[in-house]
């Protein structure tokens, strides 16, 4: 064999045995666009994150966890009669498909008893989980940029999770 046919066989055959990043058995089957957390200033004790979501098979957002705060929490503003009341939910209906938007004023992400300031500017970890029809549990590991205003409407938003490859916890 030449040493090109050698090195073609290789990488063939390694190739073969490299699995898909789809496959990653701790990502979930969803997009997120145009995350960003709301910066916080000393002694502030929660915050919020935003972001857009679309997932490729029919999930639920069951849940949020980062370092920087005692817990995340999944929440929805809505109007009761003439007050906007804030509330948790324990799950956010994702269609497959369907951007939701994560956003103020509607359903978001909260991070109560933060550990320290979110300081504008930086970054902080976000892991969203998601369950689907079976029951199965997936992940979607994140880096959300700290803003302390809303990024302007329209402005394409850098992609926080790449946009192909999600796996699921399902083997799918």
């Amino acid at each position: 064999m030449s040493k090109t046919t050698t090195w073609l066989s290789c990488a063939l055959l390694s190739a073969c045995f490299v699995a898909p990043a789809w496959a990653h058995p701790d990502a979930a089957h969803v997009q997120a666009d145009n995350a960003w957390a709301r910066a916080s200033v000393t002694g502030q004790q929660a915050s919020g994150a935003f972001m857009q979501l679309t997932a490729r098979e029919p999930l639920r957002l069951v849940g949020v966890e980062t370092p920087v705060a005692a817990s995340g929490e999944i929440h929805e503003m809505k109007m009761d009669g003439d007050v906007m009341r804030m509330r948790q939910i324990d799950a956010l209906e994702l269609p497959e498909g369907q951007m939701v938007e994560l956003k103020p004023g509607g359903y978001h992400l909260m991070f109560q008893q933060l550990k320290a300031p979110l300081k504008d500017g930086s970054d902080v970890p976000v892991t969203l989980v998601f369950q689907d029809a079976k029951g199965a549990t997936s992940r979607l590991h994140l880096q959300v940029p700290v803003k302390r205003t809303a990024p302007a409407t329209g402005q394409p938003g850098k992609s926080t999770a790449p946009a192909h490859g999600h796996g699921n916890g399902h083997g799918h």
